[in-house]
């Protein structure tokens, strides 16, 4: 297994690890800043999520620069990000910070995109690349994500919501972005009909 591919499953191995740092209970340690308790808990998910977003951003870099790129990270990379970022904003939602609406409308159009790409590699064998938009939705989830479990922590000092007014563009551009990779390969449902 070549480098980027480790990074592609340490990255999952890590969400199982997020996923048990939130399931503890809240009250067992907090940080006072700026006068905002912030759980403990939530500061060590946001680390275990820049870490995993981290190698996302490397596995790609590597598998393109060294040409490793392979089928294996082709599925799984862009699998391993939906996963994660769904399992945050699950949790974001389930604590009141995030609308259950934002929630519900980033994970349907992570599940409609993947839908696409699977009928794309069928219908051609080609792999949907990701666009300008959908690279802007990907990092300002990611970005909104660790800050909003942070409470935009250093930002929340100057009173500034920095995670959510990036889950905002997130969706705005989660929105657009599915618009945009569905109409430009439109073609691939009139085989069918």
């Amino acid at each position: 297994m070549n480098l980027p591919n480790k990074l592609t499953v340490f990255r999952i191995v890590l969400i199982p690890v997020f996923i048990l740092v939130l399931s503890v209970p809240h009250n067992w340690a907090t940080l006072l800043f700026s006068g905002e308790a912030i759980p403990v808990n939530w500061i060590i998910a946001a680390i275990v999520f820049a870490i995993a977003s981290i190698t996302d951003f490397l596995d790609g870099q590597i598998a393109r620069r060294q040409h490793l790129v392979t089928n294996f990270g082709k599925f799984a990379d862009p699998l391993a990000d939906k996963l994660l970022v769904m399992t945050a904003l699950i949790f974001l939602t389930s604590f009141n910070v995030v609308s259950a609406w934002m929630t519900a409308v980033i994970i349907i159009r992570e599940l409609a995109v993947t839908g696409l790409r699977t009928l794309i590699v069928e219908n051609n064998g080609k792999v949907l690349a990701a666009q300008m938009p959908g690279k802007i939705k990907t990092f300002s989830q990611m970005f909104a994500i660790f800050f909003l479990y942070l409470k935009d922590m250093p930002f929340a000092a100057i009173h500034l919501p920095i995670g959510h007014i990036l889950i905002w563009i997130a969706v705005i551009f989660t929105v657009y972005s599915g618009l945009d990779y569905f109409w430009k390969n439109r073609d691939v449902f009139s085989d069918g009909m």
